[in-house]
């Protein structure tokens, strides 16, 4: 963010203590009233809409040192269900006094602008692989976003754990279980991926990206995030 000592300080002093959460526990629930965002220090989430038959539709994925929450902002109350996929823990940042200490830091205010803006470019990016791509193009993006996070985090970004299931990932790409299934074996089989039940090694990013780069160029190099 640009912050000095100083000011990191001041940002350490919102956070509450760190809360822990065990697989399948939720962090918060669609409706409850927007009080808080919440900083994953470690562990994997989902969000997830229930619909109209009562069937739960997989709106995101989020990984240590995301953010969430931001969808409450808006409109005072959480949009979605956020569900631990495995044993995580995360630190609670109150909103108020996030919006009190953005007075007097105005670059902190900057860094939440700009967090908002990616997750809007992440709904037009997730718009764009429903309405344009075909399920390889879809798992390809997929699996180089995780791929880049998981980079930029630290992680190595070509060997991985799916912390989703593949019903979970079909529900966000809007594919049925088989297709994913089906399609992970024709990657492992071309060896672009290796495939060992959740195990996952890209082999061949330049592949899988060449799946994706002509919708890429065609809409303007928007990175699925």
């Amino acid at each position: 963010m640009g912050l000095n000592a100083e000011e990191f300080e001041q940002v350490d002093a919102v956070i509450q203590q760190s809360k822990r959460l065990k697989k399948g526990e939720y962090l918060f629930h669609a409706g409850e009233n927007f009080s808080s965002l919440f900083a994953i220090r470690t562990g994997f989430f989902k969000t997830a809409v229930s619909t109209q038959d009562g069937r739960d539709q997989v709106t995101g994925f989020f990984m240590s040192g995301e953010l969430m929450g931001m969808d409450g902002i808006g409109e005072g109350n959480y949009t979605c269900n956020a569900v631990a996929l495995e044993d995580s823990e995360v630190c609670e940042l109150p909103f108020s006094r996030i919006d009190e200490l953005s007075k007097h830091l105005p670059r902190l205010n900057l860094h939440f602008f700009r967090l908002m803006s990616r997750e809007i470019v992440r709904d037009q990016n997730v718009m764009l692989l429903l309405g344009n791509m075909r399920a390889e193009e879809r798992l390809a993006a997929f699996l180089l976003n995780l791929s880049d996070r998981l980079h930029h985090r630290g992680f190595a970004a070509n060997d991985f754990i799916l912390r989703m299931s593949r019903e979970e990932m079909g529900s966000y790409l809007g594919l049925k279980l088989e297709t994913v299934s089906r399609t992970l074996s024709r990657f492992n089989q071309e060896g672009w991926i290796s495939v060992e039940h959740k195990h996952i090694q890209i082999l061949r990013p330049d592949i899988l990206q060449n799946l994706v780069s002509g919708h890429l160029q065609e809409f303007g190099q928007c990175g699925f995030k």
